[in-house]
């Protein structure tokens, strides 16, 4: 399911190595189209990580994603399910400077390979 929402960028966290096959990097951005302001988490997977790299706090963006979601059933056997905003492109919203990177690219579906511990 492919959506996408505009704000202000908040948060910008450094690439995260989780395996020698798997990286993701983390941002939030600010939606503030409503009374209360939303503070939405987001994750670049892979080779998506640098589209962050020309981007600054504070920068308005349009962020295209996918919803993903997981099941996740714990060591104890409780079963636990989470969701993922997974961003594929980024661009620079209305009334930000110009200069920032646009993306594209199509995104293979993500099949796990086997049950992990990792909640996420």
């Amino acid at each position: 399911m492919s959506m996408q929402v505009t704000g202000s960028l908040k948060v910008k966290k450094e690439t995260q190595t989780v395996s020698d096959r798997f990286k993701k990097r983390e941002f939030v951005i600010t939606d503030n189209s409503s009374q209360y302001p939303q503070h939405i988490s987001f994750v670049l997977t892979q080779d998506r990580c640098n589209l962050l790299d020309s981007f600054q706090t504070g920068d308005n963006l349009v962020v295209h994603f996918n919803l993903r979601g997981r099941e996740w059933t714990s060591p104890q056997g409780e079963v636990k399910y989470f969701n993922t905003l997974e961003a594929w492109r980024i661009e620079r919203g209305q009334g930000a400077p110009a200069g920032g990177q646009e993306y594209s690219q199509d995104i293979p579906e993500y099949i796990p390979s086997g049950k992990d511990d990792l909640p996420f």
